[in-house]
């Protein structure tokens, strides 16, 4: 299993809120979590077949920007 991980403009549980439908609704996601505390609000997505890029385009339809991060 891979696991993404991206600085995020995620956040507040309001933006979480948001972006939920988005990533459920992805074939393949594991599990996801955003850490709101960290100041690069990074998103984590484990995934056993998406890549970067699909992950980040459904998180920019969900209103928020996503880069992946090593």
């Amino acid at each position: 299993m891979k696991t993404h991980k991206f600085k995020t403009t995620i956040n507040c549980g309001s933006c979480i809120k948001a972006v939920t439908p988005h990533l459920n609704k992805l074939e393949g996601v594991e599990e996801w979590n955003v850490d709101t505390n960290n100041p690069d609000k990074i998103l984590e997505v484990k995934t056993e077949t998406l890549d970067a890029q699909e992950i980040k385009t459904a998180v920019e339809k969900a209103g928020f920007k996503a880069e992946p991060v090593q």
